[in-house]
C-alpha cells in the first residue's frame, strides 16, 4: 500500500530518481495506466483460458473453481514473502515493495505472480491510504479494487449477518436448542468504521421484534467469516468450517454450532461465487490474485489460502504478504496459515525505511528528513529483532529498503553495513519512483538467496503443546516478553478449550501493531515487558484460538477528519481524493 492504511504506513516519497519530474498521486498514476484487457493477461501471462475467466468488467475477473481444481498435480513455484518492522507514521511500503518485487521479477525474465489481501471500505474512508501499492508499483483499477471490488466483502458481511438473523429467529420461533440469549456471542458485523455500532441492544420496539438483547459488530475483516474464507481449501471445506462455528451456549454452557442451526448450507451459498480468487493485473500488466482480507491485528492477516496456493501453480515465483510487521503478520503466515495449508516459504522480504528506524531510534516525524546515524543505529534494533524471529523459522531474509529523497550517503553506508553485520543482505529499492526496473537489484538478491540458501521452514511451536504454552512461547520468542499474565477465568478457559478438544489449534494473538509489547507507543525493541492475556475467543470454524492481548478493538472509528471528507465524484464519474 502506498504504506497500507491499515497497516499504519504512509506513502514513500518520490525517491532518488529523477525519471518522473513531477511526481503524481497514486489516483492519478492509476487513472492514466494503460490497463490490458484482463481475459489477455490471464491468456498470455498464466496460460487461462477465457472460458475459465468469470469476468467483473474489462479489467477484473474472477478464475473459476473448476480451473483451480484442474491444477492440481502441477509443481509449486517458490513463494516468497513480504513483510516490514513495526509499522510507524513515518511509513514502510509493504505492499508496494509486494508489487514492485512482482514486477521486477517480470523484468529480468522470470514468470511471477502476486497474491495480496483485499482491502477494506473502513480505514479507506478513515486513514487515508488504500491496499493497492503506490506510486509506479501499484496493482489496478485501483478505484475499483479499494471500493466494492467484486463484491466479496458483501458476500462475507451477508453470510455472517444471516448466522446471526438465524440465532435471533431460532429463539423467537421456541429456541429448541434452548441457546442462552445472554450467552450469544455471535455479532453483526460490517465493513465501515462506525464505533456506534460497537456495542448495542437489539430486538427493541415490543414482543414482534423477538427478545431484546444486548449484541454488537465487529468490522467485515475481523468476522470468523473472513478468516474461514481465508482458509478454506475449498467449497466443501468451507461449508464444513462454517458449521463448526460456535454461536454462544445453552443454559446448561453447552456450545451452539451454526451446523445445529442448519445455517451452514445457505452461508456457503451467499460465498460460492466469492471464493473464486480475484485477477486483476499491475500497472507493467503482470498478474495479481487479490482475494480475501482479515486485517492482522485481530486476525490472521493473509490472502485466502485458495488464491496463494493456485498462484504457485501457475508462477515460477509467487510474492505474497502478510499484515503490519514480522511480529504480527509473519508470524500468523507461518504458524497458521502456511501450518493449515502445507505451504514451505522460500525466502522472507522485510521491508524498511530509514525515516521508520529513526523513528524507531526516538526522533520526531518532523525531524526525519534530518540525517540523524545515531537515531537510526538505535532504531536498527527493531529491524534486527525482526531478522532474528525471521530466522527461527528457518527462512532465509533478505532486507528491503525503500529509498527517499531524504536518505542520506551516510545513512545508506550505516543501515547496509548494520544489517550485514546481522547476517542479512541489504538492498536499497526505489520501486515507488521506478516500478519494476527499481526493484531488480531485489528481484536478483532474493531469486539468488532462494537458489543459495534452501529454506528448512518449521512453525515456532508444535501442535501438541499447550494452548499456554503457545501463548507464551509467541510472547517470548516473538516478542521479546519476560513472560505472559492473565486472571484465573482467563486460564480456566485456556484449560476448558483444552479438555473440549481444541488444544491442538494455534494462537491467532490480537494486538496492537505498533509496538512489540501491548503499549502502541513502546518503539524499538522494549525489554523486560509481560504481555497481559485480557481474553480468549475460539473460532472454532476458522480452526485457531484467538488471544486478545491488552485493548484492542473489534470495530474501528473514523479520525477526527476521515479521508471521506476528501473525496469527490466528478460529473465525468472520475473520482479524486482517493489516495
Amino acid at each position: 500500500m502506498s504504506g497500507q492504511s491499515r497497516d499504519g504506513a504512509e506513502k514513500p516519497g518520490k525517491g532518488s530518481s529523477e525519471q518522473h519530474k513531477k511526481p503524481k498521486s497514486d489516483i492519478e498514476i492509476s487513472q492514466a495506466a494503460d490497463m490490458r484487457p484482463i481475459v489477455e493477461v490471464a491468456r498470455d501471462k498464466l496460460g487461462i483460458p477465457p472460458e475459465d475467466l468469470i469476468p467483473y468488467g474489462h479489467y477484473k475477473a474472477k478464475v473459476s473453481l473448476d480451473f483451480i481444481d484442474s491444477l492440481k498435480g502441477k509443481p509449486d513455484g517458490k513463494l516468497i514473502l513480504v513483510t516490514a518492522i513495526t509499522p510507524t507514521p513515518a511509513g514502510e511500503g509493504k505492499t508496494t515493495t509486494t508489487v514492485g518485487l512482482g514486477d521486477a521479477l517480470s523484468v529480468i525474465g522470470k514468470k511471477a505472480m502476486i497474491c495480496i489481501r483485499e482491502p477494506s471500505l473502513g480505514p479507506c474512508f478513515g486513514v487515508k491510504g488504500g491496499a493497492a501499492g503506490g506510486g509506479y508499483a501499484q496493482v489496478v483499477p485501483m478505484e475499483d479494487i479499494n471500493l466494492h471490488f467484486t463484491g466479496d466483502f458483501h458476500a462475507i458481511g451477508a453470510a455472517n449477518n444471516l448466522l446471526a438473523a438465524m440465532i435471533d429467529n431460532h429463539i423467537y420461533w421456541g429456541n429448541l436448542l434452548d441457546i442462552d440469549s445472554r450467552r450469544v456471542t455471535w455479532r453483526r458485523a460490517v465493513d465501515m468504521n462506525d464505533r456506534a455500532l460497537r456495542s448495542i441492544v437489539t430486538s427493541l420496539g415490543g414482543a414482534a421484534n423477538g427478545f431484546p438483547r444486548e449484541a454488537g459488530f465487529d468490522i467485515t475483516v475481523a468476522s470468523e467469516v473472513m478468516a474461514i474464507f481465508c482458509l478454506a481449501s475449498d467449497l466443501a471445506d468451507l461449508q464444513r468450517r462454517l458449521g463448526q462455528i460456535q454461536i454462544g451456549q445453552t443454559r446448561d454452557k453447552k456450545a451452539v454450532t451454526a451446523k445445529e442451526l442448519s445455517a451452514a448450507g445457505s452461508m456457503a451459498a451467499l460465498l460460492k461465487d466469492a471464493l473464486a480468487p480475484n485477477l486483476v493485473q499491475t500497472l507493467e500488466n503482470n498478474p495479481a490474485f487479490i482475494h480475501g482480507g482479515p486485517f492482522a491485528n485481530i486476525a490472521h492477516g493473509c490472502n485466502s489460502v485458495i488464491a496463494t496456493k493456485a498462484a504457485l501453480k501457475l508462477a515460477d515465483y509467487v510474492v505474497t504478504e502478510a499484515g503490519f510487521g514480522a511480529d504480527l503478520g509473519a508470524e500468523k503466515f507461518f504458524d497458521i496459515k502456511c501450518r493449515k495449508a502445507g505451504l514451505k516459504p522460500d525466502c522472507v522480504v522485510l521491508v524498511a525505511t530509514i525515516r521508520a528506524l529513526k523513528m524507531h531510534g526516538g526522533v520526531a516525524k518532523d525531524e526525519l528528513k534530518k540525517e540523524n546515524l545515531e537515531a537510526l543505529e538505535k532504531g536498527f534494533a527493531n529491524l534486527e529483532r525482526h531478522i532474528e524471529n525471521i530466522r527461527k523459522y528457518h527462512v532465509p531474509v533478505v532486507v528491503s529498503i525503500n529509498r527517499f529523497s531524504s536518505d542520506t550517503d551516510g545513512e545508506v553506508t550505516l543501515l547496509k553495513r548494520l544489517t550485514q553485520t546481522a547476517g542479512a543482505e541489504c538492498v536499497m529499492a526505489d520501486h515507488w519512483a521506478l516500478g519494476g526496473e527499481g526493484a531488480v537489484e531485489l528481484a536478483e538478491t532474493v531469486v539468488r538467496t532462494i537458489d543459495s540458501k534452501p529454506s528448512d521452514f518449521q512453525p515456532l511451536y508444535p501442535d501438541n503443546m499447550s494452548l499456554w504454552d503457545k501463548t507464551r512461547t509467541i510472547a517470548q520468542e516473538i516478542y521479546g516478553a519476560e513472560d505472559i499474565t492473565a486472571d484465573k477465568a482467563v486460564r480456566d478457559k485456556f484449560a476448558e478449550l483444552e479438555k473440549q478438544g481444541f488444544g491442538h489449534f494455534p494462537i491467532c494473538v490480537a494486538k496492537t501493531q505498533y509496538s512489540f509489547t501491548t503499549n502502541p507507543d513502546a518503539k524499538g525493541v522494549p525489554l523486560g515487558h509481560t504481555i497481559p492475556v485480557r481474553e480468549v475467543r475460539l473460532s472454532a470454524g476458522a480452526e485457531f484460538v484467538v488471544v486478545i492481548c491488552g485493548d484492542i478493538m473489534t470495530m474501528p472509528g473514523l479520525p477526527r477528519v476521515p479521508a471521506a471528507n476528501s473525496i469527490e465524484l466528478a460529473a465525468d464519474g472520475r473520482i479524486s481524493g482517493l489516495f
